[in-house]
């Protein structure tokens, strides 16, 4: 059985996601409460209670631990009650991350498109010396791409109407708003900043 819980802070920001294994321990030693979906806390014993109401057979989706004398629901949320530090980590340099930078456009004609019509496109080419960051990748849209080749803009006669640059500030956490969304609804609304988590993985 595999199941994410998605852990806040005692002032309820979104922090990561633990195993339902760590989750069950932090509640059992009364260091975290179950938090719902109208914000409100329940303790270790509390849920057990909560818990022994629901029909397991009407609770479609949900996912149990069973002991010997009692049954649990496993949380979706859960805040820890004695943190009160927002986890910082910087914003992580992958593909999703650059089509949200740039709001899926292309950075030489300024063209909105699905994330399958746009291309990372190193600014200055990499048989030139160009390095692979935020400052020398943008999105460039098929056409322009294959337009532009193995040259700078200035050479291949192009304006960038959007500059390289890096994103300024940090996530309060990485994670994937797909996996958000495909696991549990009820995650979104105490996600503050949503990155994705996919890891660039560079063109031969």
């Amino acid at each position: 059985m595999s199941s994410d819980v998605l852990v806040l802070n005692r002032s309820l920001y979104a922090i990561g996601t633990t195993s339902w294994q760590r989750a069950v321990s932090l509640l059992y030693l009364d260091r975290a409460n179950v938090i719902d979906d109208e914000y409100r806390t329940y303790t270790f014993d509390d849920w057990r209670k909560l818990s022994s109401f629901v029909n397991t057979a009407t609770a479609a989706g949900q996912k149990w631990v069973r002991a010997a004398s009692y049954r649990i629901l496993i949380p979706e949320v859960i805040a820890l009650k004695f943190y009160d530090r927002i986890a910082i980590s910087p914003i992580k340099f992958t593909r999703k991350n650059i089509y949200e930078h740039y709001g899926y456009r292309c950075c030489y004609c300024n063209k909105k498109l699905a994330p399958a019509m746009l291309n990372l496109d190193h600014v200055v080419p990499r048989s030139r010396g160009g390095k692979t960051s935020w400052t020398n990748i943008v999105t460039a849209c098929v056409k322009c791409n294959l337009r532009k080749g193995n040259r700078t803009p200035k050479e291949a006669g192009m304006r960038m109407l959007i500059q390289p640059t890096e994103p300024k500030g940090q996530g309060h956490f990485v994670i994937s708003i797909r996996t958000a969304l495909k696991k549990h609804a009820s995650w979104q609304k105490f996600v503050d900043n949503i990155y994705w988590n996919v890891e660039l993985e560079e063109e031969k």
